[in-house]
């Protein structure tokens, strides 16, 4: 471990790669605080930025950009009470209340300090996880590699929202169905291309991670405009009195428990496959509201210093957590890291046991620069919040005119195909619609990414058997992981058939 750590300092030291880090961070935060958009959308339009550079150097500015705009994200959460990464939710609900007590500064003081010790300290876990899971990993084999994709999808319908649990799994398998495009590597034979030429070598991942993601979420903005002007959400005053940045012993004596406790808490939730900063922020929101006196209690969602410090560590620990299933397994922790684990792919990287022995640069760097990014974040972020803010009065024209820009000529730039432009404008068109009916693009992109992994450790569990599907239950590892992927498939509908005995089936049906 310490020659690896070694080797990710030298390599995450360079100058290029701390610009790569400032850069990251930067970029991050500034999208993150921009409410509507998010680490996805940003890392998306980074992605044609990293096909250029080498993968270390790629890795890390993407890092950088994910960390940074969970980061972010808590600067419009709080002044503006519209959380700009979905991670951020919780954390207006005490940083907003601040603001308009005139302790702004103070609550974006909180975030960031908080933020920090949240990602440094589930940076030193994920230094200590990582190593000790890939060593464990090594042993997989690909039945238990089939187990494991498949734990990784059914967990992302297991986490969804109360009612978008059914839409998850259909997002899922759509997902799966595009992984298909294209021609069969193994047999040579043509799926789904309906003639067309420009379908041969499947869909890019850029054109779907864009037009799901950037170019539906600038087109929606548009459709939404009129309606949010009506529904008075423009209506929010921004905070222009920052206020005082300073924290007293007291409050920082008060919230040390707070922010140990949510880093575990937040790290922990980040390795499950499909959890993600926004379920460790609410879990460790409600962790703290539990655990408060009665009197505490009282100042939740009224400007509790515990209830701002809680989200905001776990949301950023729970960054780093998604890293530990994506390095030593090639499974994404959270939509994000699947859009990572495309790039990763792009670059003819496997992320799996072998890229702790065959591309230890990566590994080891993008670690490293966890400890980089988040002083960064911190240096920026405490000098720059009074003008920070001032970037949320951007005019939104401005902003989506720019991001239909980017994600157009990124797409264009690496395909020089305008095939590509209108399937991606095609796709936009279907992800809005959607999106409108509350579906979320997060498993769909996670069944995209993993749909291939899936199909080849399928065929060769069966070719290892000779076509007997007996690879399911013959190893212990396999078999236990598979029934740890249905009872997690089976808990929302567990759970919802035991709540309430006067429900009617059609509401038991409408909560699945």
């Amino acid at each position: 471990m310490l020659d690896g750590l070694l080797l990710g300092f030298q390599t995450a030291m360079s100058m290029q790669n701390i610009m790569f880090v400032i850069f990251g961070c930067f970029v991050g935060t500034f999208i993150g605080m921009l409410p509507g958009l998010g680490p996805i959308t940003a890392i998306a339009l980074m992605i044609p930025i990293t096909y250029g550079i080498d993968p270390s150097s790629g890795m890390i500015l993407m890092a950088g950009v994910y960390y940074g705009a969970i980061f972010g994200g808590s600067t419009s959460s709080i002044l503006i009470n519209a959380p700009g990464v979905a991670g951020t939710v919780a954390t207006s609900f005490d940083g907003y209340p601040m603001a308009c007590k005139g302790q702004a500064g103070k609550a974006l003081a909180i975030a960031a300090y908080a933020s920090f010790s949240g990602g440094t300290i589930a940076a030193v876990f994920l230094l200590v996880a990582a190593p000790m899971l890939s060593k464990f990993s090594l042993s997989f084999q690909s039945p238990d590699y089939f187990a494991l994709l498949l734990l990784g999808l059914t967990a992302v319908a297991a986490f969804s929202n109360k009612g978008s649990f059914l839409k998850s799994i259909m997002m899922t398998l759509f997902g799966l169905m595009l992984s298909t495009v294209g021609t069969d590597q193994a047999s040579g034979v043509e799926r789904f291309t309906f003639g067309q030429i420009d379908l041969l070598d499947g869909i890019s991942f850029l054109l779907i991670a864009m037009s799901m993601f950037a170019l539906s979420e600038a087109l929606l903005s548009i459709i939404s405009n009129n309606k949010d002007k009506k529904s008075g959400l423009n209506s929010v005053t921004p905070a222009t009195e920052v206020g005082s940045l300073k924290l007293t012993k007291a409050e920082i004596k008060e919230m040390a428990p707070t922010v140990a406790r949510s880093s575990v808490l937040g790290f922990f939730v980040g390795v499950l496959p499909g959890a993600g900063a926004t379920i460790a922020s609410f879990l460790a929101y409600g962790m703290e509201r539990n655990l408060a006196s009665a009197k505490e209690k009282l100042k939740f969602g009224k400007g509790s210093l515990r209830g701002l410090a809680a989200p905001e560590t776990a949301n950023n620990a729970a960054c780093s957590g998604s890293f530990v299933p994506l390095l030593t397994l090639g499974i994404p922790g959270s939509g994000t890291t699947a859009v990572m684990l495309g790039a990763l792919m792009a670059y003819g990287i496997q992320p799996g046991p072998r890229l702790f022995i065959d591309n230890p640069e990566v590994f080891w760097s993008v670690i490293v620069s966890m400890y980089i990014g988040n002083i960064v974040l911190l240096l920026i972020n405490l000098p720059l919040i009074p003008y920070i803010a001032k970037a949320l009065t951007l005019p939104k024209q401005l902003l989506t005119v720019l991001i239909l820009f980017f994600s157009l000529i990124g797409v264009y730039l690496v395909s020089f195909n305008a095939f590509d432009i209108f399937m991606m404008a095609g796709f936009a068109v279907i992800a809005i619609g959607l999106r409108l009916l509350n579906f979320s693009m997060s498993p769909l992109i996670l069944g995209f990414i993993l749909g291939g992994m899936l199909e080849q450790n399928l065929r060769r569990s069966l070719t290892l058997y000779d076509g007997s599907i007996s690879f399911l239950w013959d190893r212990p590892i396999t078999l236990g992981i598979l029934t740890v992927t249905a009872l997690v498939l089976l808990m929302p509908i567990i759970s919802t058939l035991r709540k309430g005995n006067g429900s009617t089936s059609q509401e038991k049906v409408a909560e699945i």
